[in-house]
């Protein structure tokens, strides 16, 4: 078995994902903002040194390797967000990272990850080659360790430091915590990292129309898997397959429901954000803020919402801020 297969993640490990974090990275911005006339809190990750919230598991991750993993190299599978986390923690380590990554990730994310020295083996997603069966195969050809971009323990306690974050930052502004936590979802790692962080908050995990796997899979009981002839979506950063069990053991027990939002609420949400918040969020980032904008999400006084990643085209957000659904 593997590491991965041998423990579950703990909310004892997301708090030493916490403390590891802490000494590497300043607390991202806990933003108060005002939706459908209630208080809402924003938890801005997007402002991480990758742009995105994913630098927190692969953090941990990695640091947790032993000399002999760290000698041997990571792989990693993403789109872009966990793969530049898994590239700026290997590089500040001095461990070999390797990238499998979807032949039609966004040119920013590719180059972002390779200027930070990971190598990139790219996949036919269109074609529908499957990326774990290629990150397989190379960490059986090199001995390397596979971080996967949410199927993991470390990486799962890692993206939940966020939560315990949050709890602090509204204590400190004389606040109980937060009631509700909506969050993106793509394979569940920020989702489940949040739900063991936050145990007496409601956790709602959002994902774009046709990559609604997670919702499906809390309704039905069982995980289900995106369809074969799913539409193409912007949100790249949650277009993952299935959820894993090791999400879905905590999903289901922490997560009622889960919400799909539209692509035209995923924009006017990256809309709301640059003029409101004045902060630059990429469609998968936006998409828990979409779910409250559009009053598909419940919100009290102490609902927070997950901003998780700002790694966009700038000729595509451009094209966002001048159309108007």
């Amino acid at each position: 078995m593997t590491a991965q297969q041998m423990r579950s993640p703990s909310r004892e490990g997301v708090a030493r994902a916490a403390d590891k974090i802490a000494q590497l990275l300043p607390q991202t911005p806990l933003l108060e903002a005002e939706i459908n006339g209630h208080t809402v809190w924003c938890k801005a990750d997007s402002l991480q040194p990758i742009g995105a919230f994913k630098i927190r598991g692969a953090w941990h991750r990695l640091s947790d390797l032993s000399q002999a993993e760290r000698a041997a190299g990571v792989v990693g599978v993403s789109s872009g967000n966990h793969a530049q986390g898994v590239a700026w923690a290997a590089r500040r380590l001095g461990i070999r990272a390797t990238i499998v990554m979807p032949v039609d990730a966004p040119q920013v994310k590719l180059a972002a990850t390779r200027a930070l020295g990971a190598e990139v083996v790219l996949y036919d997603r269109p074609g529908g080659e499957d990326r774990d069966a290629v990150a397989s195969r190379l960490c059986a050809e090199r001995g390397a360790t596979l971080v996967h971009a949410y199927a993991d323990p470390w990486v799962i306690e890692g993206q939940g430091s966020a939560g315990l974050e949050i709890v602090a930052q509204m204590q400190a502004r004389g606040l109980d915590g937060p009631t509700r936590i909506v969050t993106p979802c793509g394979g569940g790692g920020l989702t489940a990292g949040l739900a063991l962080a936050c145990p007496d908050a409601e956790v709602i995990p959002v994902e774009p129309e046709g990559w609604d796997d997670v919702c499906r899979s809390l309704a039905s009981g069982e995980i289900q898997r995106v369809a074969a002839d799913a539409p193409p979506t912007a949100c790249d950063a949650l277009q993952t397959p299935a959820t894993w069990p090791i999400n879905f053991a905590v999903l289901q027990q922490r997560c009622k429901f889960g919400l799909v939002v539209s692509a035209a609420e995923v924009r006017a949400a990256q809309r709301w954000a640059f003029s409101v918040l004045h902060l630059v969020l990429e469609p998968g980032g936006a998409a828990a803020l979409a779910a409250v904008l559009a009053g598909k999400a419940p919100v009290d006084g102490r609902t927070t919402i997950m901003l998780t990643g700002s790694n966009t085209d700038p000729a595509s957000f451009a094209k966002v801020l001048q159309d108007d659904d």
